[in-house]
């Protein structure tokens, strides 16, 4: 019966050893773009905020409207700041990756 539960107890901290390692590789993966667009209303925040949350590999979105920026966190090896340019093209806002700051 010990040797049962040492089996288990090895098991279950195995498998938490091996999901910490998987959590620490795709937190490696995440990348945080910002994009301006031409965005100047809730309106159009909102039809941001139902749109791009599910192109393939987004964790988050934010919008600021006074700023008219969006800044995106998403998944590197899923997409990329091309293909979320296309998207944001589809809902018909126009957006470009904003210049790093210095």
């Amino acid at each position: 019966m010990k040797k049962i539960i040492m089996f288990c107890l090895l098991a279950v901290l195995g498998f938490g050893i091996s999901n910490a390692s998987a959590q620490k590789k795709n937190a490696a993966s995440l990348k945080t773009t910002v994009f301006v667009t031409d965005i100047d209303c809730e309106h159009c925040a909102k039809k941001i905020n139902n749109s791009i949350p599910f192109e393939k590999g987004v964790k988050e979105v934010k919008v600021d409207v006074p700023t008219k920026t969006v800044t995106v966190t998403y998944d590197a090896a899923k997409t990329s700041d091309a293909t979320l340019v296309k998207a944001f093209k589809k809902i018909k806002v126009a957006a470009e990756v904003a210049p790093a700051k210095k």
